[in-house]
């Protein structure tokens, strides 16, 4: 697969958060999709806190891999988290991966239940890395309870059109006709979805609640350029932060080595 030689970028790098996570209590959770798929997640609670961070993973990662090294800014804060698996992906049932579009009807599931478990005066707060911030960015653009508060996308893409584009053009030296539109009609047989169904400029211009956007301007698979197109398009309270030198979901841990990496608007 195109993205494989990006997964586990920073394992090294987390394994100490990732041993230390483990530790903390935690409760597996599970809710149905709406096409009936059981979905897996990991809860871990904050005593006296009605702040919840839900973190979305990347493409065949897993949120306690991809998240592991921002646990401690988010427990420090009081902030309780849900790392929920995304369809296809560790302890989660489906045979498709989503690619944002599928996933966002999921993370509506995952919201609910972050609802009932914690009463209708909890404030829920979205982060998505990668193909999870995709995901984050085109569930913005849906009707969403007023308990959601905020979103973060770190390097998101645009759509898994784009994204894919752009990758056999820069990376394989490959032109996206006719891969692109032979890929699109596989999926379409055998997912349900197409590529460009959804577009995360187009649900970002509905969204009404503050975002963050994060790039990397080194990032070689997600261009740093969708960034742009994605913020420009956003119409509600929004930021831009660029970490310059930073690759593929490496902006968290760039930025937290350097901050004179950091740009803003």
């Amino acid at each position: 697969m195109l993205f494989r030689e990006f997964l586990n970028t920073f394992d090294k790098r987390s394994n100490k958060s990732k041993e230390k996570l483990e530790q903390c209590p935690q409760d597996d959770m599970y809710i149905n999709s709406a096409d009936g798929l059981k979905l897996h997640g990991t809860y871990f609670p904050c005593e006296g806190s009605k702040k919840v961070v839900i973190c979305f993973h990347g493409y065949t990662s897993k949120s306690l891999a991809d998240f592991a090294g921002l646990t401690d800014y988010y427990f420090r804060n009081g902030y309780a988290m849900l790392h929920p698996d995304a369809r296809a992906h560790g302890d989660s049932e489906g045979e498709y991966i989503g690619f944002g579009c599928l996933d966002r009807k999921d993370a509506l599931g995952w919201i609910d239940w972050v609802i009932q478990k914690c009463g209708t005066d909890v404030e829920i707060f979205l982060h998505g890395i990668s193909m999870g911030g995709a995901t984050v960015l085109m569930t913005t653009g849906l009707e969403l309870p007023p308990q959601v508060k905020a979103a973060i996308s770190d390097c998101a893409f645009t759509s898994a059109w784009e994204v894919f584009s752009a990758v056999l053009k820069n990376m394989y030296h490959l032109p996206p006709f006719p891969i692109m539109q032979i890929a699109n009609q596989m999926v379409k047989k055998k997912a349900g979805y197409e590529l460009d169904e959804c577009n995360a400029k187009n649900e970002v211009a509905k969204a009404k609640i503050p975002i963050l956007f994060m790039h990397g301007d080194a990032d070689s698979f997600v261009p740093c350029s969708m960034v742009h197109e994605l913020y420009d398009a956003c119409k509600t309270e929004k930021k831009l932060v660029i970490i310059e030198g930073a690759g593929h979901v490496e902006s968290c841990y760039r930025d937290a080595e350097d901050e004179s990496s950091r740009t803003t608007a």
